[in-house]
């Protein structure tokens, strides 16, 4: 992989996880809000859509153990049962991948709100670091990207980690 390729795929990544926090001179914050019980619903329905799909075809389910569950999204891509042009069910496995970071970064979620329009995100505590993981695989995967389900969510470890702050008494 040639420096090019390599400051690309950054940059992407970076775009995906960090761009979203970025404040523009003169641009009104994020308006942050609770998650509705619309999208709770939703969501629920995400995880339920794609734990089916796992019990069904794999005759496995998600059980919130980090390299098991990441090992079963990477399963439902390879054998395809989950395609590019699956939007929406790359984004339940954005949803399955942001329990996973919400549990070992001690994250929620919330409505993330700004003129590019209204997300789902993870918050750390009260503070202005965020994760959107819904759409990690599947903006990589609709330009073609096939990092590993293991690579994207540790790339986005590696980058909201160091902003996060330190615990105490360490």
């Amino acid at each position: 992989m040639n420096s090019f390729t390599k400051i690309k795929k950054v940059s992407a990544l970076m775009l995906t996880v960090l761009l979203p926090c970025l404040a523009v001179a003169g641009e009104a914050p994020p308006n942050i809000s609770k998650l509705t019980h619309v999208d709770k619903q939703y969501m629920g329905e995400q995880r339920t859509s794609l734990d089916d799909l796992a019990r069904i075809n794999l005759g496995r389910q998600f059980n919130g153990n980090k390299d098991r569950d990441l090992g079963i999204l990477q399963s439902l891509l390879d054998r395809k049962l989950v395609r590019a042009e699956q939007k929406q069910k790359l984004q339940a496995m954005g949803v399955i991948m942001g329990d996973l970071f919400a549990r070992e970064l001690h994250m929620h979620w919330v409505i993330y709100d700004d003129r590019l329009g209204r997300s789902r995100a993870l918050r750390y505590k009260q503070t202005d670091n965020y994760l959107f993981p819904m759409t990690m695989i599947s903006r990589r995967r609709e330009v073609n990207n096939q990092s590993t389900v293991e690579a994207i969510y540790q790339r986005a470890i590696d980058l909201i980690k160091p902003q996060l702050p330190k615990p105490r008494f360490q």
